[in-house]
């Protein structure tokens, strides 16, 4: 494979050797129109942002926030900011008030690319963000073509159409250092504040390489997915890998579980991603005879519960491929067919693993420890977290990327995932596995979407955890105490959850990751009308 120091140099190589072939399918919904982009029109729209960008007095290392879901403007600016070294901050289009402004302030950024439906949050903080000098809409064909503006925008595509005219002078791009930062990619922030992560344009073209060839993606595949590119899952295990291998890729706007075996038939996709939370709530879709009508050979899970792995694998005819990566590094695989069913793998060739014990010794064989990575060779782990020196430390310690995941080993080297530390639901004593419970739920047939998680034990037991199960019914009427005395027919007493909380819709992250802190401010402030509290024994 070639070497590339950037996105622009990759998109470019593509526009050069397969100049209109489709790279790019972004789809919105029944209602709005699939857009698409040739590798030729991704890397001349991309060139033609760059020169507008810089028009604005971008430079090397000035950042531009991105607020929006995905769109192939999204793409194109990642490919402009290659070609400038500008540094992206992507961010999740629901952010809004402190939040917004905080990660648009903290971050410095002088411009800000949105989507015309995030405008109305920007204009509410745009006096706080201090460095901020200018803002690009996009419009997204959601908005009405006659609703108001919500704040003074330049407009993306007369932007774009400026800079595309023929005869306009080449322009002169100081050439990037590939250790320079591409982007600061936020973590999901579901255990607590977002960190920062600061990606360098080697480490993307090299994570997508590593991506594209650990997951077995070959010339005749067609990638989607439903995750947004704010988060490292969909920009390297989806859009990086298919870039990286010039091969077709599918995106949605938005994720959707009723649409998702849709979208893949009707564009012949033949792999595509899903996370913990996602995987349960296609699993919750009532059957359907259209189940296997489709040619995915394999879907990429991180988190596929292992109580309905198999159970998955049979129902919608394909396999099952676990992994598991942090956005800062790291990644274990397990190739369908290969290992166990639950396991998330082992490390791939370029990383070494320890699992360490709580004294800081390596946990035996079967004993559940902390995962930390290292590069193969030797090298310490490169951590860098934007201005926190002290968390990028602590995070690289000794060279290693600890993780905060407790996970263990096998006899033959096969790592299982346990729990993120400080989050594993024990109680009595015994560790309790969520998914066990979530398949229990589903298989009700009652609930469209479960997630199940502890709170505090109200015995006060010292590291004990109580067992809630937020739902959304299928039902608006759904009396939980029948969900319960269904679940009691199934669940051991230790299993069995002692609240039931019925909602709309589980909140989570960018990357579908449910919000469990979330979810307990809610049981604390009274915000979930819908409360069943088992009767005690």
């Amino acid at each position: 494979m070639t070497d590339f120091k950037t996105l622009a140099d990759l998109v470019g190589h593509h526009a050069r050797t397969r100049p209109h072939a489709i790279a790019l399918t972004f789809e919105a919904g029944p209602a709005l129109p699939e857009q698409q982009r040739s590798f030729l029109q991704l890397h001349e729209n991309g060139l033609a942002l760059a020169r507008a960008l810089q028009g604005l007095g971008i430079r090397r290392g000035d950042a531009i926030a991105l607020v929006m879901a995905n769109h192939p403007e999204f793409v194109e600016a990642m490919v402009a900011a290659a070609h400038l070294g500008a540094v992206l901050v992507p961010i999740d289009a629901r952010a809004q008030g402190d939040r917004l402004a905080a990660l648009i302030d903290r971050t410095h950024c002088v411009g800000v690319i949105a989507a015309d439906y995030a405008a109305a949050a920007l204009a509410q903080i745009r006096p706080r963000a201090t460095h901020l000098r200018w803002v690009v809409r996009v419009v997204s064909g959601e908005l009405a073509a006659d609703a108001p503006r919500a704040c003074e925008a330049l407009d993306y595509a007369q932007l774009l159409a400026r800079h595309t005219q023929a005869g306009l002078p080449s322009a002169h791009f100081t050439p990037v250092d590939p250790d320079d930062p591409m982007q600061i990619l936020f973590t999901s922030g579901t255990t607590g504040e977002p960190k920062g992560i600061v990606v360098t344009h080697r480490r993307f073209v090299d994570t997508a390489a590593l991506a594209a060839s650990a997951f077995g993606y070959t010339d005749d595949d067609r990638l989607y997915s439903g995750l947004s590119l704010t988060h490292a899952n969909a920009q390297l295990v989806t859009l990086g890998a298919a870039l990286r291998l010039g091969i077709a890729c599918v995106m949605s706007r938005r994720f959707t579980k009723s649409r998702l075996w849709e979208i893949v038939r009707r564009h012949r996709c033949t792999a595509f991603t899903l996370l913990g939370g996602m995987t349960t709530a296609v699993y919750c879709e009532p059957p359907s005879p259209g189940d296997r009508d489709h040619v995915v050979r394999f879907v990429v899970a991180a988190g596929m519960p292992q109580a309905i792995w198999r159970d998955f694998e049979q129902r919608f005819g394909i396999h099952v491929l676990e992994f598991y990566g942090t956005a800062e590094g790291g990644l274990t695989v397990n190739p369908f067919g290969k290992g166990p069913i639950g396991s998330i793998g082992r490390p791939h060739p370029a990383f070494s693993v320890r699992i360490v014990a709580e004294d800081g010794s390596d946990a035996p064989v079967g004993t559940p420890g902390e995962l930390a990575f290292r590069p193969a060779s030797g090298a310490p782990f490169d951590i860098a977290y934007f201005e926190d020196p002290q968390a990028s430390q602590t995070k690289g310690k000794d060279g290693w990327l600890w993780t905060g995941d407790i996970v263990r080993a096998d006899a033959q080297g096969w790592l299982y995932f346990e729990h993120r530390r400080g989050h594993g639901i024990r109680r009595n004593g015994e560790f309790i596995d969520p998914a066990q419970i979530e398949k229990a739920i589903a298989d009700t047939g009652l609930v469209r979407d479960a997630f199940v998680f502890g709170t505090a034990a109200a015995s006060g037991a010292p590291g004990e955890r109580d067992v809630v199960a937020a739902v959304v019914p299928h039902r608006v009427d759904l009396d939980l105490s029948v969900l319960h005395a269904r679940l009691r027919e199934t669940l051991s007493k230790n299993a069995l959850p002692g609240r039931l909380m019925a909602i709309e819709a589980i909140p989570k992250t960018a990357s579908e990751k449910p919000l469990a802190r979330v979810l307990e401010e809610w049981l604390r402030d009274g915000t979930v009308a819908t409360v069943f509290e088992a009767p005690s024994a």
